[in-house]
């Protein structure tokens, strides 16, 4: 069984489509667990409605906004699943038909997965939220011209899907291509380590430290690149007024590593 831990904050649009593309998946033998850092009422309600009918079991956790506490909520979420193999998910992704299968296929056990993200730009971001549902066919058609236009940052990710071995682990702890928007573990080693570290406060990093500390804890890491693939819809850039601060910290612990 898969626990898709899925983020979410005051953008219900956004969320909706990712769950709609959710639903559509391949492999429906998971359960959505949405960890909300304080969103406000549109988002319960749409939460609901979504809830009926759909294919696999959905449960909301909410917490009070107390500015972002991302870290917080994704370990009750991760207290609250019942798989035992984790995907995190961001609410402002949408995903692939078979992006459940596919991070199936990678898993691994002593295992993590880190994928990949093909960012939409603000036109075509708000060109697709525009649509009364999301539509992977659609979109899918279109895809060549969207990239000639710069809409997307990625083409060929979206037609080839490679296989997966060896070659996708990483030797060591490198900062590049960490993305806690789709990255995915098993439950135990999550457990193990602790899961996120919820004196992180503020955006920024906080998936690089539960990256590195899951490493450090013996767990290879491997790519998820040309497989797992996300698209990421444009927003303006939240408050970095923590990562510096976030940044130093993990660092701190790569250096004591070291040493």
């Amino acid at each position: 069984m898969i626990s898709v831990l899925l983020a979410t904050y005051n953008w219900p649009q956004a969320l909706k489509f990712c769950l709609e593309s959710l639903r559509t998946q391949t492999d429906l033998d998971f359960e959505i667990i949405i960890a909300d850092d304080g969103s406000t009422l549109d988002t319960k309600e749409l939460i609901a409605a979504m809830q009926v009918n759909f294919p696999v079991k959905i449960t909301h956790l909410w917490q009070e906004d107390q500015g972002f506490r991302k870290t917080r909520i994704l370990n009750q979420a991760i207290e609250t699943s019942t798989g035992e193999y984790l995907i995190f998910l961001d609410s402002d992704c949408i995903v692939q038909p078979d992006f459940i299968a596919q991070h199936r296929r990678l898993s691994q056990a002593n295992h993590l997965v880190t994928g990949s993200r093909i960012l939409l730009n603000d036109e075509l971001s708000k060109q697709l939220l525009a649509w009364p549902h999301w539509d992977f066919k659609k979109f899918s058609s279109k895809v060549l011209s969207y990239r000639l236009s710069g809409g997307i940052n990625k083409y060929w990710p979206l037609k080839i899907k490679l296989d997966n071995g060896a070659w996708r682990n990483y030797k060591k702890f490198v900062w590049r291509r960490i993305k806690g928007c789709n990255m995915a573990c098993w439950r135990s080693d999550a457990q193990a380590i602790g899961s996120f570290d919820e004196t992180m406060t503020g955006w920024g990093h906080e998936d690089a430290d539960f990256v590195f500390r899951l490493q450090n804890n013996g767990v290879i890491r491997k790519s998820g690149s040309c497989s797992t693939e996300v698209l990421h819809l444009y927003h303006r850039t939240n408050n970095q007024s923590n990562a510096a601060e976030n940044a130093r910290r993990v660092r701190e612990k790569i250096l004591a590593k070291a040493q």
